[in-house]
């Protein structure tokens, strides 16, 4: 398997001087698999554009692309990229998207596709000349994509319904855990304020470990792992429930995890280059906190498994 970012950003793209060298783009990755190259797109961010006419020009055969897109979730950084990937406009193409929906009434199709009207976008939805299938997600332990490959979903802790993806394929492992924040007690913990039950608070601990527990179990001995890394742990602490993780919270999960390489992931729009490039210094050090490959992920940057 072949990773390559082509969109590494969270939130809403930022393009500049500042952010040339990790990308200003959002979240988009290719994983090719296979003798045959199959083509696996995870999220369509504004990195999807760029992705697109890569595949336009390289992978074109009698007018047709071949490719299934698996969105995380739905939130617009995520999806905001799709009316201006290529292939969609290319007759013959055969695109499968999946993902999860939050709101039960409301299918993929409309969420996704909703983007494509007059009111804001030049082309409906259904004016696509391509073979577009959409598939809703659930959490699942096995899903059999075919030609060897397996897929595993995880729900992840985020404001609307998250999935974390793991990909298997002759004994090798992708997973992507994004857009995510550790699960905590929701209950109140000081023995001194109103309300404090002691059973409660205890449960609430409990089932907090327990959850966070599931996530690490989802991703453990991966060969590679993407992280939601937004924030600082500094910044987190004033920044809980908006469905993102810390750069130290994920660094230590994956080395508990027994995780090979862990790419850190979705970083925050106002984070400059030269603040990566420090971060890099003091987190990615080999041997430093553990035993995992750390890494900020940047556009362009591929990854051979």
């Amino acid at each position: 398997m072949k990773v390559r970012f082509w969109g590494v950003r969270g939130s809403i793209p930022s393009p500049g001087l500042a952010t040339k060298k990790y990308g200003g783009n959002t979240a988009c990755v290719e994983l090719r698999v296979g003798p045959e190259n199959r083509i696996i797109i995870i999220d369509a961010g504004s990195g999807i554009r760029l992705l697109g006419n890569s595949l336009m020009a390289k992978d074109l055969i009698d007018d047709s692309i071949k490719a299934d897109i698996f969105l995380s979730h739905t939130h617009w950084d995520h999806i905001m990229g799709y009316p201006f990937f290529t292939p969609v406009y290319s007759p013959g193409s055969v695109i499968k998207v999946y993902g999860p929906v939050t709101f039960e009434d409301d299918p993929l199709e409309d969420v996704v596709g909703g983007q494509m009207k007059y009111r804001y976008f030049p082309v409906n939805l259904g004016e696509l000349s391509s073979n577009i299938e959409y598939i809703r997600l659930n959490e699942n332990p096995c899903i059999d994509l075919g030609d060897g490959l397996q897929l595993s979903t995880k729900l992840l802790n985020h404001p609307i319904t998250s999935l974390g993806y793991r990909f298997e394929y002759d004994g090798k492992v992708v997973c992507t855990c994004y857009d995510t924040e550790p699960f905590r007690n929701l209950f109140i913990t000081d023995p001194n304020a109103p309300g404090y039950d002691e059973a409660m608070a205890l449960e609430g601990e409990e089932v907090a470990t327990e959850l966070n527990m599931v996530i690490e179990q989802f991703f453990a001995g991966a060969d590679l792992l993407i992280h939601d890394a937004q924030y600082t742990e500094d910044e987190y602490s004033g920044r809980r429930n908006w469905g993102h993780t810390s750069i130290e919270y994920a660094i230590a999960a994956a080395n508990r995890a027994g995780v090979k390489k862990l790419a850190l992931f979705h970083h925050d729009p106002d984070r400059t280059d030269d603040q990566l490039d420090e971060f890099a210094k003091k987190f990615c050090d080999p041997g430093h906190p553990g035993e995992t490959e750390v890494f900020f992920a940047r556009e362009g940057m591929v990854v051979e498994l």
